[in-house]
C-alpha cells in the first residue's frame, strides 16, 4: 500500500497564552497544500522494520519516527501485525509544514485500511493526537478551523478555487518549534489590527483585506532571528501576491495570488 502526503498551511495564527499542562492554546485554520508532500509505503511483514531516505530525511533514527509510533500504537490498541515502512521524505522540515504529522496521520489511516479496521475518522483523529497537536488536521485533510492546542477541529467552509497558493523556503533555514515558542511575544490581540476580533470572524473578510489584519503571532520573533524570512514575505507582496504569510512557527512563507 502506497499512499503520498500533503503538507498543511496557517491562514492566520494566533497564540492566546500558555495554559496549566505547558501548551498554549491558539487558533489558525489549516488548509491542505500539495505543493510538497511524502511517499509513504506499508506493507505487513514477519517483524517490523521501517528505513527512511529521500532529500528531506535528516538524518534521526527511524524507530523514532512517527509513523514508526502510529504503528506501534496501532499494534497496542488493535494488536496489528508487524509491518515494513518505507518512508520518502520530500517535505521540508522545520518549515512549519507539518510534514512528519502528515506522514504520522497517514500511516494511522494506512494500518487502519490494510489490517480492515474500518476505523471512523473521529476516532483516527483521537489516536493522532496522541502523536502531536496537529496530527489529527490530516486525517480530515480539508480545511478546519482549529483551537485549543490545535486539536480541536471545526470544518470550514473557505473557499480558494479563485486563486493560486505558492510556497518558498529560505535556503538552508530550519526553525524549530521550540525556539519559534522561546521568541514568541504575546501580545493583546485588541491592540493590533482588528479591533479585538477573533481570527474566525477577521478570515470573513475578503482575502484582499487580509494583509495586516490576519496575522501569525510567530512571526515577529522568528523574523527578528531569521531576516531572510520577512524578506521573502515581503518578496511575495512584492509579486502581486494579496495575502502573504510565513505558516506555523516557519520557516515555509507562502503566498495567495488572484489567478489570470
Amino acid at each position: 500500500m502506497i499512499a503520498t502526503t500533503d503538507v498543511k498551511l496557517n491562514l492566520g495564527l494566533r497564540v492566546l497564552g500558555r495554559r496549566s499542562d505547558g501548551y498554549h492554546d491558539l487558533e489558525t485554520l489549516f488548509v491542505p497544500c500539495n505543493a510538497f508532500g511524502d511517499t509513504l509505503e506499508i506493507k505487513p511483514a514477519v517483524r517490523f522494520g521501517i528505513s527512511i531516505d529521500g532529500p528531506c530525511y535528516g538524518g534521526w533514527n527511524p524507530s523514532s519516527d512517527l509513523t514508526a509510533r502510529a504503528w506501534q500504537l496501532m499494534h497496542e490498541e488493535y494488536g496489528i501485525g508487524p509491518v515494513e515502512i518505507k518512508l520518502t521524505k520530500t517535505a521540508p522540515v522545520g518549515a512549519g509544514l507539518g510534514g512528519g504529522s502528515a506522514d504520522g496521520a497517514c500511516a494511522l489511516k494506512m494500518l487502519s485500511d490494510l489490517f480492515w479496521l474500518g476505523l471512523s475518522e473521529k476516532r483516527l483523529a483521537a489516536l493522532a493526537l496522541e502523536l502531536g497537536s496537529d496530527c489529527p488536521f490530516f486525517i480530515y485533510d480539508r480545511p478546519m478551523f482549529a483551537t485549543g492546542r490545535g486539536e480541536i477541529l471545526e470544518p470550514s467552509g473557505i473557499d480558494l478555487s479563485d486563486y493560486r497558493i505558492r510556497v518558498e523556503l529560505p535556503y538552508g533555514v530550519q526553525v524549530s518549534t521550540r525556539e519559534a515558542y522561546a521568541s514568541l511575544k504575546l501580545h493583546e490581540h485588541a491592540s493590533q489590527p482588528g479591533e479585538g476580533k477573533g481570527l474566525k470572524e477577521l478570515l470573513q473578510h475578503p482575502i484582499e483585506e487580509w494583509k495586516g489584519l490576519v496575522i501569525n503571532d510567530f512571526e515577529e520573533g522568528v523574523f527578528e532571528s531569521y531576516p531572510q524570512i520577512a524578506a521573502m514575505k515581503e518578496k511575495m507582496y512584492a509579486e502581486g501576491a494579496v495575502y502573504a504569510s510565513m505558516s506555523g512557527s516557519g520557516s515555509a512563507v507562502f503566498g495567495i495570488f488572484a489567478k489570470r
